[in-house]
């Protein structure tokens, strides 16, 4: 196998000797239990918090039916599961590469492909997002039959279709090169150079990669430039509003930088390995905790601290409720709105039979 994970064979009755590893009918030791390093303590800190968070806020989404019926808030908590699922993932690959584990190829394969396509799940549904907030705030009058149930649900099959892609791209090449005999073996350090068995597999992802990069750019920026017209012509409260759109937009740019650059690591990476194992290490400690933690964070400031409906049932949430006061948010003014205008129309009938 051409590829810079270690790899060993299991025969009939143990281990190949070619393989360096003693003759034995099952593998060594499967782990090297040793203690945590700073840096891995310091990921299991820092994927706690978060996922304290995120299942904080994805309870708070589940409580409330203004927010399970709203679009905007459906992709937020659509992306906190993408992102808590990403982070738990890669934070299994962490371990599994600190105590030196050894797990079978197909394993270490299924968990590389799901790695590829949730990495590619969270940048689409912040370009939905960003669609989401430009129908909303420059098409205010086709939104009600735009955000519907039904397109939704299309919506989301849509991001998990596309964000299949890279990691069906690669599973046939995979299948295509590798022999069937070669799923047998078992691998150590298992990471996604595993899966990448010639040279021109790595320039096929590349250019799967560049795509989805150009593509996803040219969304946000239309919607960006969209968003800003629109804030520039609008006037008092409706002024307000856009502006707010204009920057949620800026930190979902800002956020959506940061994912792309976290897929293009693994480039960098790989080229470090061949010059120095120790700044490898080290580089990839730093795009791990910058472009892989740093913008699922960005979330719970947009959405749990600047959008105030939903601060304020997550402050109820995580105050266990003590504070009754800030749980009073609902979906009533949509259908105060509704009484009123049906107000309307009832008294105007009444006035015309008088």
């Amino acid at each position: 196998m051409v590829s810079l994970s270690k790899t060993v064979r299991l025969s009939g009755e143990g281990m190949d000797n070619a393989s360096g590893l003693t003759n034995t009918s099952s593998p060594p030791d499967l782990c090297i239990y040793k203690p945590l390093t700073a840096k891995v303590l310091l990921v299991q800190v820092l994927a706690g918090v978060f996922f304290y968070v995120n299942v904080l806020m994805i309870f708070t989404f589940f409580r409330k039916e203004a927010f399970r019926s709203d679009t905007r808030y459906i992709l937020f908590a659509h992306m906190l599961l993408v992102d808590s699922s990403l982070l738990a993932t890669t934070d299994l690959a962490v371990l599994l590469m600190h105590f030196q584990c050894i797990i079978p190829y197909t394993a270490c394969m299924v968990l590389n492909l799901l790695m590829i396509w949730l990495e590619f799940c969270t940048p689409l549904t912040l370009v939905a997002m960003c669609l989401e907030r430009y129908v909303a705030i420059c098409k205010p009058l086709q939104y009600a039959n735009i955000s519907t149930p039904k397109t939704r649900l299309i919506g989301l099959f849509l991001i998990w279709g596309l964000a299949s892609v890279p990691a069906v791209a690669v599973l046939l090449s995979f299948g295509v090169l590798v022999p069937a005999s070669q799923l047998s073996m078992w691998v150590l350090t298992c990471h996604v150079e595993s899966v990448i068995v010639v040279e021109w597999q790595r320039h096929l992802q590349a250019a799967v990669y560049q795509f989805y990069f150009l593509v996803m750019t040219v969304v946000i920026a239309f919607t960006y430039v969209k968003i800003t017209v629109a804030a520039r012509a609008a006037s008092g409260d409706n002024k307000k509003s856009t502006s707010k759109g204009v920057r949620t937009v800026v930190l979902h740019a800002i956020q959506l930088l940061l994912c792309l650059i976290q897929l293009w690591s693994p480039f960098l990476e790989m080229s470090l390995l061949k010059v120095n194992f120790v700044v490898y290490i080290e580089v990839r400690f730093f795009n791990f905790v910058v472009f892989m933690i740093a913008p699922r964070c960005l979330s719970p400031l947009i959405y749990g601290l600047r959008d105030q409906k939903f601060y304020q049932v997550l402050k109820y949430y995580a105050a266990f409720g003590l504070n009754r006061e800030t749980a009073k948010i609902s979906a009533a003014p949509a259908h105060f709105v509704s009484v009123v205008r049906l107000g309307h129309i009832e008294g105007f009938a009444f006035l015309k039979r008088r």
